[in-house]
């Protein structure tokens, strides 16, 4: 069980972000095809590649907060040691988080009230508003994990601290 969590947490937004980037390559190739060669279209494709690609977008956040690549300005960073860089990258966190959870709960608020169809495929709508609720969810679990791996990273820098005064030397 502990080795599919493991499998789960290190892989589950990559194989999701491998498929539905296959799934819309392959929608939108098909569509050209119909369209170049056989001179007739497709009347669905667009709309369900841009549904992948809305999902896409979602689950991607929580890969970039997981791999820790979203853009951040790091000139303030640079101006503290170990901990206090540790310190305002916890604070960003928790102030993402905060900010991931309000998007979570009103994009399940949008879920439960939608009641439209899509105009090509006839599908509902929740299906494809639920990639903002999933992906802020996800988003926020990442979130999490990186503010507990800042929280050590912060008690490690002050045993550092601790262990260097105590030997009379200053980091």
């Amino acid at each position: 069980m502990m080795k599919v969590l493991k499998w789960l947490d290190e892989h589950f937004e990559e194989y999701i972000l491998i498929a539905l980037s296959i799934f819309t390559v392959v929608v939108i190739f098909s569509q050209v095809v119909m369209r170049y060669v056989f001179n007739s279209s497709l009347s669905w494709s667009e709309e369900i590649a841009r549904y992948g690609f809305i999902w896409l977008i979602y689950i991607g956040v929580s890969y970039g907060v997981k791999r820790r690549k979203h853009l951040r300005v790091d000139a303030i960073t640079m101006l503290f040691e170990e901990k206090g860089t540790a310190v305002i990258k916890m604070i960003a966190n928790i102030l993402f988080l905060i900010f991931a959870l309000v998007v979570a709960y009103y994009g399940v608020d949008i879920v439960t009230k939608i009641t439209r169809e899509s105009a090509a495929l006839q599908i509902p709508m929740e299906y494809v508003y639920a990639s903002l609720a999933f992906g802020m969810v996800l988003t926020s679990i990442r979130l999490v994990q990186n503010i507990i791996l800042d929280y050590r990273a912060i008690q490690d820098a002050g045993r550092k601290n601790e262990s260097n005064e105590s030997r009379g030397r200053t980091p």
